[in-house]
């Protein structure tokens, strides 16, 4: 009996410094991926250690993190069209606009750790759509010409398949050949189209979300260069030079260019210089003229008078 008293006491004590339990806070899919306009399950699990009615919050990050779940109430975009079983969420025809990282929050005041949190992050899968092709109708041969398809809205992006006359046309196999096919970007380019190329394309986009889409078939016509053309072009453009290249020599030859040249020319009397003398023919007499100073050494353009050409500053002129 009194060895049992002895060891009550330490019992005790060890009970009351046993550890605890802090607040623990799980999920099951840290990463949760469902196709568009389906249910996404969040999911959330906690484990207290004294509190038995924790708070739950969830929140979602952006560009400013915003609460989905708050107070016992779904705020926002999800309002009315999520539930909540314990602390897992479910979200309800989820769209592009519900995809991102959610945060699962359990305060536990009572708790000696009494904050605990998960993440989640929601992928939202989109199936193809209908790709736009871009195909010409027409090409030269042996031009480069490329083929585009693209979509926009798939997620995953979506992977391309080129058809013509509805036969998968195969990658290329060797270094060679006559054409490149890039599944991610959905170019098909011929390197030098021939006519044997000629035919109606279409493009398949796929991306394993939901149905295949195609784009409407379109026709390509590959035609030969036109030789005949091209050479009748060459012919006209070779006579219109040499029609005007005639016609300018014509017009040159009747002085046409000399003419409207000397009319806006400003004719001087021709002059024989020395350098105190200055002799002038003019109406078939001789002209002397006897410099006392002589002008600067520049030649001035003037034209003659009735009295006859100025040769400086003074001087007298007699005529014989």
């Amino acid at each position: 009996m009194e060895g049992t008293s002895l060891y009550l006491p330490i019992v005790i004590l060890l009970m009351q410094c046993s550890p605890s339990v802090p607040v623990t806070v799980s999920t099951n899919r840290h990463k949760v991926e469902v196709r568009e306009f389906s249910d996404a399950v969040l999911s959330c699990m906690f484990r207290t250690e004294k509190d038995q009615n924790p708070r739950i919050e969830w929140k979602k990050k952006g560009k400013d993190v915003s609460f989905v779940y708050y107070n016992g109430h779904f705020r926002g975009p999800f309002e009315g069209r999520a539930t909540i079983d314990g602390a897992t969420v479910t979200l309800h025809r989820v769209t592009q606009e519900d995809a991102g990282e959610y945060r699962c929050e359990i305060s536990a005041p009572l708790d000696s750790v009494s904050l605990g949190e998960t993440n989640v992050t929601l992928k939202v899968l989109v199936p193809p759509h209908t790709p736009s092709c871009e195909i010409p109708s027409s090409a030269v041969t042996g031009s480069v010409v490329q083929l585009r398809c693209r979509d926009q809205q798939s997620i995953p992006p979506a992977t391309y398949s080129w058809f013509k006359d509805n036969q998968p046309i195969s990658p290329p196999r060797h270094a060679n050949a006559t054409y490149l096919i890039n599944s991610h970007t959905g170019v098909l380019e011929f390197k030098a189209v021939a006519k044997e190329d000629t035919g109606r394309y279409s493009c398949l986009a796929s991306n394993g979300v939901g149905s295949p889409k195609m784009c409407e078939g379109k026709h390509m016509t590959i035609e030969d260069v036109n030789i005949t053309a091209v050479v009748a072009a060459v012919v006209v453009v070779c006579l219109v030079v040499l029609v005007c290249g005639c016609g300018g020599f014509l017009l040159h030859r009747n002085g046409f260019f000399t003419r409207e040249f000397a009319s806006s020319v400003v004719r001087e009397p021709l002059l024989s210089i020395n350098r105190y003398w200055f002799y002038s023919l003019r109406n078939e007499k001789r002209l002397t003229s006897t410099l006392f100073s002589p002008p600067p050494p520049r030649l001035i353009h003037q034209q003659d008078t009735e009295e006859g050409p100025l040769s400086g500053k003074e001087g007298t002129i007699s005529a014989t």
